[in-house]
């Protein structure tokens, strides 16, 4: 019997005010895949992904993870459930260290109450804290930020940056992890570190990736499958190749409309 999807969206659709930002979208994301999510600006990539980590919560539809309808459970919640995320925006803590940014993602992990931290030295609070810095220390080997590890976030470069911003993310251990643009902004180098990155996370630490991204290079590389978002609604869903030659993922995506015409019969624009 096939595995039961980790991620499903069953019908969703998200207003604000009269402005619809998704209607009636619906896919579904397999355990172990990279799954990407690629439109125009403002075709409501971002608003989907926010829908799933419940920074949104669709006006109408429902989030499903592994099975159990998460479409009004908290945020912190879900990333107690195993989903982590990344922002399009850096959501560093600018002022704390590299090592202090990446114990964040830890938070919700650790388990000793106030009582027990009042006695640090004396309780099981010490040796937690040192349980959760080992592997905070191997998120640092595998993303290669050893060098940075006390450096204040807010003096890194932009690449490295994101790298931390991962880590944070990684921190949490998610069954599935959210990246949003994880390459924006990146030269090729940095690109190409980071795709080995996300396909290790998804090959060696079993993480499920539903991924934004706009270098159509690093989508069509490193997905097992992606969907095509334009002005909200879903137009294309599928392998990469069989996507990237959709004559309406041409017209949306690349702006090839006479090319779409020709295939469809229909008249082309003087």
């Amino acid at each position: 019997m096939a595995e039961p999807p980790i991620l499903e969206a069953d019908r969703v659709s998200l207003r604000f005010g009269g402005v619809r930002a998704l209607t009636d979208v619906s896919f579904a994301v397999g355990q172990g895949e990279i799954f990407s999510i690629i439109g125009p600006n403002g075709a409501g990539k971002t608003s989907m992904v926010n829908c799933v980590s419940g920074r949104y919560r669709p006006t109408e539809g429902r989030v499903l993870f592994a099975g159990q309808d998460i479409t009004r459970t908290a945020t912190s919640r879900r990333a107690a459930l195993g989903i982590g995320r990344t922002f399009q925006n850096l959501a560093l803590f600018g002022h704390m260290t590299v090592l202090d940014n990446i114990m964040v993602g830890r938070h919700h992990l650790l388990r000793s109450g106030f009582v027990r931290g009042m006695a640090y030295w004396l309780g099981g609070a010490q040796r937690e804290e040192l349980e959760h810095r080992r592997e905070v220390e191997e998120i640092i080997d595998f993303l290669e930020i050893q060098h940075v590890r006390k450096a204040i976030a807010g003096t890194l470069s932009y690449g490295l940056r994101k790298r931390v911003e991962l880590a944070r993310a990684v921190a949490l251990r998610p069954r599935l992890i959210l990246l949003d643009e994880p390459m924006a902004g990146m030269n090729l180098e940095e690109k190409e570190d980071m795709a080995r990155y996300i396909v290790d996370l998804n090959e060696e630490w079993g993480m499920t990736v539903l991924m934004i991204e706009h270098d159509m290079g690093v989508v069509m590389d490193i997905s097992h499958r992606v969907m095509v978002l334009d002005f909200g609604k879903r137009i294309a869903e599928g392998a990469p190749e069989e996507v990237l030659a959709n004559p309406h993922v041409k017209r949306a995506y690349l702006g090839e409309a006479d090319e779409v015409a020709r295939d469809e019969g229909e008249p082309v624009p003087a």
